[in-house]
């Protein structure tokens, strides 16, 4: 692998670390509105559907692909079905840790189960230490959460599974991230759209124009395609157990931007699991020498 596909990997895993971080800062605010889960999901898939279809439209033969229906109810319906479902009954910081934080650990699962890949012992201390900034940052917002809070765990943990296995599916299958964008972004509008727009209720008129438009342009826009297409670039260069690394520091960014864009506050659990968290997906993230060497130069040129 050379020197400029792996910087160009590396770029694209932290542009889209950058969007999802802002997506659950942006889903909290959209939590706090007229908006409901349902409402979020159609806003997402529409706006991003529509732009699709002005910038190419569906790949020819995407219709008659069974990898792709599934990769779709993965990638383009489960993950934000489950995640905005969740949303409802959690408190929205759970979807950090819920969401991008678990995806080390279910990663490395799913490219056991899926891929064949096996664990490499190098990357042990950073799952370890991934972990237990983690649990840090968790302890505080867990240990007060009652109620139907469990509902919502559950569905959160459902979006992450979702994430996890499209992740794996998608790097294992090689379909290019442009193409691939497209037709589950799409897709999941034909499948969603007809349900949403005959059976589901609907809140949008409840909402102010200025939070349908900022929501719109970031789930349907940021979210939706630009995150899509860097994270299908980056699992091609760099791996999906290895992005999954990069992945965790979302919660922590997360909690941390929340202070002054939320004025919620900064706990010594929070700045605790960020540094355990840093410190454990550059670990994890990381690939000596040796075992880089051994990587098939294909691999970049996915």
């Amino acid at each position: 692998m050379s020197t400029l596909s792996l910087r160009q990997g590396y770029l694209a895993a932290f542009g889209a670390v950058a969007i999802w971080t802002g997506f659950n800062l942006v889903s909290r605010l959209a939590a706090k509105s007229a908006l409901a889960g349902t409402d979020m999901l159609a806003l997402r898939v529409g706006v991003a559907a529509l732009i699709l279809l002005l910038c190419g439209g569906l790949p020819r033969g995407a219709l008659r692909d069974a990898r792709l229906w599934l990769l779709t109810l993965l990638g383009g319906l489960g993950v934000s079905l489950f995640a905005y479902s969740g949303f409802k009954y959690a408190p929205a910081a759970h979807g950090g840790l819920l969401l991008p934080g678990m995806q080390p650990f279910l990663v490395a699962l799913f490219a056991w189960l899926l891929a064949g890949e096996r664990l490499q012992r190098h990357k042990l201390p950073g799952y370890a230490l991934i972990g237990a900034g983690l649990a840090l940052s968790a302890l505080p917002l867990f240990s007060g959460a009652g109620g139907d809070s469990w509902k919502g765990d559950l569905l959160l943990l459902l979006a992450s599974v979702s994430w996890a296995a499209f992740g794996v599916l998608a790097r294992r299958w090689a379909y290019p991230a442009w193409p691939l964008t497209r037709a589950i972004t799409i897709m999941a509008a034909l499948i969603y759209l007809p349900i949403y727009l005959l059976w589901l209720p609907k809140h949008l008129a409840a909402a102010s124009w200025p939070t349908l438009l900022f929501q719109a342009a970031y789930q349907g826009g940021a979210a939706a395609i630009v995150a899509m297409v860097l994270y299908l670039r980056a699992i091609a260069v760099l791996g999906a157990v290895r992005v999954g690394m990069l992945f965790a520091l979302i919660p922590v960014l997360a909690g941390l931007l929340a202070v002054p864009l939320l004025h919620e506050a900064l706990t010594g659990y929070l700045a605790a699991g960020l540094a355990c968290v840093s410190l454990g997906a550059w670990l994890a993230a990381r690939q000596p020498a040796a075992v880089a060497a051994a990587v098939p130069a294909a691999c970049g040129a996915r």
